[in-house]
């Protein structure tokens, strides 16, 4: 017996889909506020999770319920490699650390691969479909906002999907005919929110260092406007300076 999990997961997962959106972090990458040191840290965190994964889903890729869902052209681990290396430099490897709330996503990923590989679909829906759906609209900010030419946003590239609305509806019906039944896929579902979860956390993590640099800029601007009018009633101070 199979049930309609595609449906199953998008319902069920509203809730945590509107919280996630919400998050200080993410609302202030959609309004195009994006701090570069925050979104490394981000992508960092992100390369340990894929890699996570990736790695996992590749072991198991013979299993009845990943080989439906196995298709490596949504794999991010190297392109997240690609970006890490623009901002942190040839030296990137050393340079980047794994946040404590992004170690326990990944632990939770090894966990369930050993004990509970079924919930992997959770993860895989939360994760691929969520870079499928909205990975243009985002890179397009981030390169606006940080100023970028082209580099710094391959995560957001899927080069061997030529058309991603049909890929999506084909993921979907792969979902769909998982072998699972009723109970399963409310399991599932239940994953997925913890997957929505441990996402938000890992974007908490990152608020902190937006909001300083944030501060900080705007304490740039408000000093550089008061020098500017300070100068401009004092002649002779403006042309010390």
């Amino acid at each position: 017996m199979t049930v309609n999990l595609a449906t199953m997961l998008k319902e069920g997962t509203k809730k945590s889909h509107s919280m996630a959106e919400n998050m200080g972090f993410i609302k202030c990458f959609l309004k195009g506020v994006v701090e570069k040191n925050s979104y490394r840290k981000l992508a960092a965190n992100l390369y340990f999770v894929y890699g996570a994964m990736e790695a996992e889903m590749e072991r198991l890729k013979d299993h009845p319920l990943i080989s439906k869902i196995y298709f490596p052209e949504l794999n991010r681990e190297s392109s997240l490699a690609k970006d890490l290396q623009f901002y942190y430099g040839p030296n990137w490897r050393n340079e980047i650390q794994i946040t404590p709330n992004g170690q326990l996503y990944v632990d939770r990923i090894h966990e369930i691969a050993n004990n509970a590989p079924e919930l992997f679909a959770a993860h895989s829906y939360t994760r691929y479909l969520g870079d499928l759906s909205g990975g243009q609209i985002l890179k397009n900010i981030a390169q606006k906002a940080m100023n970028l030419d082209g580099e710094g946003t391959a995560f957001y590239e899927f080069e061997t999907i030529s058309d991603e609305k049909a890929f999506k509806d084909m993921y979907r019906k792969a979902l769909n005919d998982l072998p699972v039944d009723e109970e399963t896929a409310e399991r599932i579902v239940q994953e997925a929110n913890d997957a929505f979860g441990m996402n938000m956390k890992m974007f908490q993590e990152l608020e902190g260092n937006l909001i300083m640099a944030i501060g900080k800029m705007l304490f740039n601007t408000l000093t550089s406007r008061r020098r500017r009018g300070s100068n401009e009633s004092n002649p002779e101070l403006a042309t010390a300076e």
